[in-house]
């Protein structure tokens, strides 16, 4: 997750993601996402889950976004976000790797705030 320090309101953890470029599909988006903000070129995966949420951007604009959810497990790896825009740049201070301990746990806000129940509810079969 990244942690962010906007001026207008206490730092926030989120999850990597971002817009939807023209004619792109939702999966080609999160992989390249994911490529943008910490260096890992893998597949998606089946989207996980959907959902419209209204929020306010760092630009202080609101927003309606349709947001897609891929899971994607892995043990680690190094973060290596090598194409993020300006505003990322200046507002991004951090990154880390949460379990899900850790979140329960974690004093900060982040984002999405149901991250905990998308993880139970998207957990892979086992056996």
């Amino acid at each position: 997750m990244f942690r962010f320090t906007p001026t207008d309101r206490p730092p926030l953890w989120c999850t990597p993601g971002g817009a939807v470029d023209p004619g792109e599909s939702y999966a080609a988006a999160a992989r390249r996402e994911l490529w943008e903000e910490v260096g890992l070129d893998i597949d998606c995966g089946p989207e996980v889950a959907q959902r419209t949420i209204d929020f306010l951007t760092f630009e202080g604009v609101e927003v309606t976004a349709d947001e897609r959810y891929f899971r994607i497990d892995v043990d680690t790896c190094d973060v290596k976000a090598g194409n993020l825009t300006e505003q990322e740049k200046q507002l991004l201070v951090g990154h880390r790797w949460f379990s899900r301990n850790d979140i329960v746990a974690h004093d900060e806000t982040l984002y999405p705030a149901d991250l905990v129940e998308l993880l139970d509810a998207t957990e892979p079969a086992k056996g």
